[in-house]
């Protein structure tokens, strides 16, 4: 059976919108093995609650809200957008279950500033920087980010360099391979900067509780992903967008590889408490 992974509608007002973004996370998922579980947004939490029961894993999608500053005690700035009390809600039931049960948990764009927030952090609520980090869809390589050594993060970013390097010259390189390269060529001595798609005006700042900055736009030095620090609990949560450029980037399509055999192997461990029950 493949392992069931929550996504909550990205956005609990603007149906058009949230219709139209959440096919790519589902389809993301879909291809990399598991089954996607749409959650909506205008259930009583009870109700929620049973959905999210039945799931092993959680993915938090991107959303055109913003989160309420009144979450981190902050005052709002004119540039923030207006938030979406329906969205949060169901991501911190998600997030309440995910971390109570050590669930696997990914967050893209919002997903990641909504987790920030739920570990008690803080936000950059509007970004100034000469990087576009607003750049939007249609724009497939924004910048890059630089990743942490030793990460989670790194070593997904290097099990997807490993299989490039394994599959042989000759073959055209995708536009996540030509920057990643370095010097002399080994993997250890490779910078591990990968280029990154960007949709976004907010970003992480203070970093919230069980979590660690793992990549930073290298050149404003703005968060680009946190994890969790917890070794036996996935935590994953990137600022750039991987479901949109799944087809044609290795590094993104291991994003989603790695949350679903998290999930694998949490839906392993949760079938196994049942049966001993």
């Amino acid at each position: 059976m493949k392992p069931r992974i929550a996504i909550p509608l990205p956005h609990g007002s603007d149906l058009e919108y949230a219709q139209r973004a959440i096919p790519q996370y589902e389809r993301a998922i879909q291809l990399s093995g598991a089954e996607p579980v749409r959650i909506p947004l205008d259930r009583t939490p009870a109700e929620v609650m049973k959905l999210i029961e039945t799931c092993d894993a959680v993915l938090l999608p991107g959303s055109k809200a913003d989160v309420d500053p009144a979450k981190f005690d902050a005052e709002r700035n004119p540039k923030t957008a207006a938030a979406d009390p329906k969205r949060d809600t169901v991501d911190e039931l998600l997030l309440q279950d995910a971390y109570n049960m050590h669930k696997p948990v990914l967050g893209i764009c919002y997903g990641l500033q909504i987790l920030n927030v739920y570990r008690s952090g803080t936000l950059v609520q509007h970004i100034e920087s000469p990087v576009k980090h607003e750049a939007g869809r249609e724009v497939p390589v924004a910048h890059e980010v630089k990743i942490e050594e030793g990460s989670q993060l790194a070593a997904i970013v290097r099990t997807t360099e490993n299989v490039l390097e394994n599959a042989g010259k000759g073959r055209a390189s995708s536009r996540a391979e030509d920057l990643i390269r370095s010097g002399d060529g080994t993997t250890e001595s490779r910078a591990l900067s990968i280029p990154v798609n960007s949709s976004h005006h907010q970003s992480a700042d203070t970093i919230g509780d069980g979590l660690k900055i793992v990549a930073r736009c290298p050149t404003d030095g703005i968060v680009e992903a946190i994890e969790g620090t917890q070794p036996d609990h996935f935590v994953l949560a990137v600022q750039w967008h991987p479901e949109r450029s799944f087809d044609d980037d290795a590094h993104s399509r291991a994003i989603f590889k790695a949350l679903v055999e998290a999930a694998r192997e949490k839906h392993k461990e949760l079938v196994g408490e049942f049966e001993g029950r």
